[in-house]
């Protein structure tokens, strides 16, 4: 059968989607791949995620009603490979997209030799460097059909530091909500919270990791001398480095200054519930969610220009961007905009607006279908 320009033009096209996940943490990455699941699956198109069974996202797929199954990919190994060639054999397959590194050399090799073999997809989140040997060349030229960057921050440093071709790699920054992640009122968020009302709080939504930078975070915020207990920290999120933040807040002298409420499912009236939003991250990023969603909540911006950073936060405009791990640099942002409320009030319109007319959940999912559509048509043309 021939599939004709018209035919391609004018009906639209589905795809059998499957995203593979090795990670067992929980942070931006796996909110991304859920909610790009949920906004596909409500376009139409077929799409399955396959993850480890003890990771979180496993859990969190079930929770929200996403269409998972478990397979043991959490490692590179044969076993893996086998389990993940074994049910891409049994279950017809347009496009893989993988994910993290571990999955994504798993999904490479499983597919070698099938017949009818799925277009593979990698999506990098993070600003890590990649490695220019030949095994890493041969999995994303070779092995990989295309490239797709969550910031183009990312896409220039594949151009640029690895020599890649620009017409492989995509930039499609992660969309949100803006319908859920809006401006509310910020008194009733408190109450419902058990939040002060009278405190000017300050706020970071993230996984306590290391290079999220909740240390010089910490720091900047017990250098701001002369606020009493008018000023509050809130560090919502979990983690790996949980205990030593903890640790921090009491080397810091900040104890009964600082909350703690861990993960939350709906990070939204939290939000509401900050003046300040603040992401002092050193390493690792694309374009953050939680800037996005903070932004979209109408907070002004208080960030690094690390990995995509500066891509959603105009310097000046919808916040302001300091040199990363300098507590000084952050503790004087701080004060300016304690400083000045009504500048707090323009770059949070500022960053609603530019959430909201660049950052949108449509945004991505048309973007993203650009990538996977593609590869039906070839399938049906085969047919």
């Amino acid at each position: 059968m021939q599939l004709t320009t018209q035919r391609i033009n004018t009906k639209k096209q589905y795809a059998t989607i499957v995203h593979t996940e090795a990670s067992l943490g929980w942070g931006g990455q796996e909110i991304r791949i859920l909610t790009e699941t949920a906004g596909m699956i409500a376009r139409g198109h077929r799409v399955t995620l396959l993850c480890p069974k003890e990771s979180k996202i496993f859990i969190e797929a079930q929770l929200r009603g996403i269409p998972v199954e478990a397979i043991p990919i959490g490692r590179k190994n044969l076993k893996g490979i086998l389990a993940l060639r074994c049910w891409l054999a049994a279950n017809a397959t347009d496009v893989v997209n993988t994910h993290s590194s571990t999955d994504a050399w798993l999904a490479a090799i499983a597919v070698l030799g099938m017949q009818d073999t799925p277009m593979l997809v990698r999506t990098r989140h993070i600003s890590t460097p990649i490695s220019n040997n030949v095994g890493t060349r041969w999995l994303y030229l070779k092995a990989t059909q295309r490239i797709v960057t969550t910031g183009e921050n990312l896409r220039n440093q594949l151009i640029a530091k690895n020599g890649y071709p620009e017409q492989h790699i995509i930039s499609v920054p992660t969309g949100i909500d803006t319908n859920h992640f809006s401006p509310g009122d910020r008194l009733e968020a408190r109450a419902a919270l058990g939040l002060s009302a009278k405190a000017t709080i300050i706020g970071i939504v993230a996984t306590l990791r290391s290079w999220k930078g909740h240390r010089y975070l910490l720091e900047a915020f017990s250098r701001l001398h002369g606020r009493g207990e008018d000023l509050h920290l809130l560090i919502v999120g979990d983690g790996p480095y949980r205990q030593l933040v903890e640790n921090l807040v009491r080397d810091f002298g900040l104890t009964g200054r600082v909350t703690m409420p861990g993960n939350q499912r709906d990070v939204v009236p939290w939000l509401r519930a900050m003046d300040i939003f603040v992401l002092p991250s050193y390493a690792n990023e694309g374009v953050p969610q939680a800037i996005l969603q903070a932004g979209a909540c109408s907070l002004p911006i208080l960030s690094t220009s690390v990995g995509g950073i500066s891509e959603a936060v105009e310097h000046e405009h919808t916040g302001l961007l300091v040199e990363p791990k300098n507590a000084q640099a952050l503790k004087t942002a701080l004060a300016r905009l304690l400083a000045n409320p009504a500048l707090r009030l323009r770059m949070g319109e500022a960053a609603m607006y530019k959430v909201r007319h660049q950052f949108g959940i449509e945004t991505m999912l048309n973007r993203m279908e650009t990538v996977f559509l593609p590869s039906r048509i070839s399938h049906l043309q085969k047919t």
